[in-house]
C-alpha cells in the first residue's frame, strides 16, 4: 500500500519557520515529480511548490516565492518544505503529493499528481 505521510506542522508565530517532511512508503518515488499543496477553510486546494524528478528544478506559487524552499532526498524517498518568514495567510492544511510516473518537470497542477498524503496543519499566529 502506497502511503505519503506528512509531519512537521504546528503552531508558529508570524515571522517564524517550520520544516515539513513527507515520507513515502510502498513504492519508490525517486524518479517521480513531487509537490506540496495547501488548503484553507472555505478555499480550494492550491499549489505551493513542486520539484522535478532529479531535484534540480523547482516551481513555487508567487505567494511563497523567496520564503519557502522545496527539496527532496531520493535515497530516503522523501520530500521537504522549508517555510520561513511565515505569515498568518500561510495557515492551512499542507498536503504532500507525488506522481506515479518517472521523470518530468516540476508541476503546479493538482492533476499532475495521483498520490496524496493526509495533510498536516500549519497555523501561523499574528
Amino acid at each position: 500500500q502506497v502511503q505519503l505521510v506528512e509531519s512537521g506542522g504546528g503552531l508558529v508565530q508570524a515571522g517564524g519557520s517550520l520544516r515539513l517532511s513527507c515520507a513515502a512508503s510502498g513504492r519508490t518515488f525517486s524518479r517521480s515529480i513531487m509537490g506540496w499543496f495547501r488548503q484553507s477553510p472555505g478555499k480550494e486546494r492550491e499549489f505551493v511548490a513542486g520539484v522535478n524528478w532529479s531535484g534540480t528544478s523547482s516551481a513555487y506559487a508567487d505567494s511563497v516565492k523567496g520564503r519557502f524552499t522545496i527539496s527532496r532526498d531520493s535515497a530516503k524517498n522523501a520530500v521537504y518544505l522549508q517555510m520561513d518568514s511565515l505569515k498568518p495567510e500561510d495557515t492551512a492544511v499542507y498536503y504532500c503529493a507525488a506522481n506515479s510516473g518517472v521523470y518530468g518537470s516540476a508541476a503546479a497542477s493538482a492533476s499532475s499528481y495521483n498520490y496524496w498524503g493526509q495533510g498536516t496543519q500549519v497555523t501561523v499566529s499574528s
